[in-house]
């Protein structure tokens, strides 16, 4: 009897808590002087780098940066030439509550803008877990395969090819990926940070021989 062929695609998901946390911000100024505003902005600018010095000794911060400036014009009202200049930021906190008080004493601050906050888990824990999740993707794929082999009343199956989606000529798929939100709380009194916790997925193609 000819040996049965059979391709699968194996599964796996799980959640994850959240365990680090990327802040963009920005100082951004406006105003009808350029020299002026570019003046203001270094001066919003320059406490905040303090600020997230002083939490990266501290061990709440582990990396922040500050690389990105831009000098915009427009015109506003009554067509006057104005001008906008932004510092960007970004810093990622592992200390979620310093996080909470960093925003808290910023946000409301002129000049400052919260841009985002992503949510993740540490890079050394994610290849951990996607290790993990491949491994259980494979076995969902061994077990797809054994039951369309027992249900034409053949044999254990043996794999002949495993292979990242897409490279056994079915559409392409992310192999593992990563989204996270942080919960949609109104603002009353300190701000108080509730992320989702962080989903991840895997996935593999497979092709399995029964006799």
């Amino acid at each position: 009897m000819t040996a049965l062929e059979v391709v699968v695609r194996g599964t796996a998901r799980r959640r994850y808590p959240a365990e680090r946390a990327t802040a963009g911000l920005a100082a951004q100024v406006e105003g009808p002087d350029r020299d002026g505003v570019y003046r203001k902005a270094l001066g919003v600018h320059e406490p905040l780098g303090r600020d997230l010095s002083a939490l990266s000794e501290a061990g709440a911060v582990t990396r922040w940066s500050s690389d990105q400036l831009r000098v915009f014009s427009f015109r506003g009202t009554g067509r006057r030439l104005m001008y906008r200049v932004s510092i960007k930021l970004e810093a990622e906190f592992t200390d979620f509550e310093q996080l909470s008080a960093f925003l808290d004493r910023w946000a409301g601050t002129e000049g400052v803008e919260v841009g985002y906050i992503g949510w993740d888990v540490t890079e050394d824990n994610r290849r951990r877990y996607e290790a993990d999740l491949r491994a259980d993707a494979v076995a969902d794929a061994v077990a797809k395969a054994q039951a369309f082999a027992d249900a034409v009343g053949r044999g254990a199956v043996r794999a002949v090819r495993l292979a990242d989606p897409g490279l056994l000529g079915a559409a392409d798929m992310p192999f593992a990926q990563a989204r996270s939100f942080a919960g949609g709380q109104a603002r009353s009194g300190p701000l108080e940070l509730r992320p989702d916790d962080i989903e991840i997925d895997a996935e593999v193609e497979a092709r399995f021989a029964a006799d």
